[in-house]
């Protein structure tokens, strides 16, 4: 085997079909929303890196702390020799794990970025020659079929990205991922913690407005790739804590009474002054219910570690 494949599950057009389907369906109905995963283009990317480093937004650091901290257990209890890294990015958080676990180890980063599969392979071989690579472009909430590869398989899901799914997505994730795990296997799974809401807050509104900017690049990226011609300047950033579900949402408001023109999909949106769009939600947990949603999956929750602050989660399930 290459110590680098690349296989592309996801059509080449897909993104921009996505996009086209939430856009409409997201501004044409009441209230507004547009999903957080088009914040990410080239620039919403290195802005979220830039967020990462910021002295409020503690998820990254504290993950981070508990794969230095735990990384080592966590390759003796599993015993992987497939990891299967489901939005792998960069795949710099997932090298503490890879570093733990002996060779032959074969690692399958799944995203939907060509660019990022390449440059984290690229990386992860000029350190670690070994390694067996199968990368694969495809969206992981669409159902994967994986390639051949040897077990115990621990497949990975941090950042804490779970909590950008809806209770019913979150299910229908979770069962699909238990419908990945044969004997033996695992899944390790990053939660944010609900915490004192000044933290949370603060986390997604710095002083220096990098989320803001992070937050109106949706704007951008829809005025690019469909012709729209959103003024950034028109929409306030905004997150509050929803106590009700026990999430942050992040929205972005109008200033003043819009009429915006999409072209690409022959759309006129009308937008209120004060009316406000949803981009994000970032759900919070507790240990209990991440246990409870593991189980209404199939998984039994085995392992739970959390930073020296409590403030963030890495638990590990295996299949029931």
């Amino acid at each position: 085997m290459s110590p680098f494949l690349l296989t592309r599950t996801l059509p080449e057009d897909a993104t921009d079909a996505a996009l086209r389907a939430d856009v409409l369906q997201g501004l044409t109905r009441t209230p507004k929303v547009l999903p957080p995963k088009w914040f990410y283009d080239a620039r919403g990317s290195d802005l979220f890196e830039e967020i990462t480093r910021l002295p409020e937004y503690y998820p990254t650091r504290a993950e981070r702390e508990i794969l230095i901290a735990r990384s080592a257990e966590i390759a003796e209890v599993t015993g992987a020799r497939t990891v299967i890294e489901l939005g792998s990015g960069s795949s710099v958080k997932t090298r503490h794990l890879l570093d733990e676990l002996p060779d032959p180890l074969h690692y399958v980063p799944v995203d939907v970025s060509e660019s990022a599969l390449s440059g984290a392979a690229e990386s992860l071989l000029a350190a670690r020659p070994e390694l067996r690579v199968h990368a694969l472009i495809a969206d992981f909430t669409a159902g994967l079929a994986l390639p051949g590869t040897p077990g115990p398989r621990l497949v990975v899901f941090l950042g804490g990205t779970i909590g950008n799914l809806l209770p019913a997505e979150r299910a229908a994730f979770l069962t699909s991922v238990r419908s990945l795990l044969e004997p033996g296997d695992a899944l390790l799974l990053g939660t944010d913690l609900v915490k004192d809401t000044s933290v949370l807050v603060r986390a997604y509104d710095d002083a220096a407005g990098v989320t803001a900017a992070f937050n109106k690049n949706v704007l951008s990226v829809m005025n690019r790739e469909l012709g729209a011609d959103f003024d950034p300047a028109d929409f306030a950033h905004v997150a509050l804590w929803n106590q009700e579900h026990e999430w942050i949402e992040m929205r972005l408001r109008a200033r003043r009474d819009l009429t915006v023109k999409i072209p690409e999909l022959d759309l006129v949106v009308h937008v209120d002054a004060g009316e406000e769009v949803r981009t994000e939600v970032s759900a919070k947990f507790r240990q209990e219910g991440v246990r409870a949603e593991l189980s209404a999956a199939g998984m039994e929750l085995t392992h739970w570690w959390t930073d020296s602050e409590g403030r963030f989660a890495l638990s590990l399930a295996t299949a029931r």
